[in-house]
């Protein structure tokens, strides 16, 4: 089995592709490739926002003290 990406290196990704995208396209918002490819991008930035907030949350007041 392959590698998995980790959701960090998939955002870098997915930013990269949705730049080249808008660039290339003189209507980004009629195109249906680049809305799937933004979502996919939203989708991975929301979970990664959910992770360091649980992160946090575990960590309690051992993260507040230091």
């Amino acid at each position: 089995m392959a590698k998995k990406r980790t959701q960090e290196e998939d955002k870098a990704i997915l930013e990269k592709k949705v730049k080249e995208r808008r660039a290339g396209n003189e209507n980004p918002e009629g195109d249906p490739d680049a809305r799937q490819l933004r979502k996919r991008l939203k989708r991975v930035q929301r979970k990664i926002r959910l992770r360091t907030s649980r992160i946090a949350t575990a960590a309690g007041n051992k993260a507040k003290a230091a």
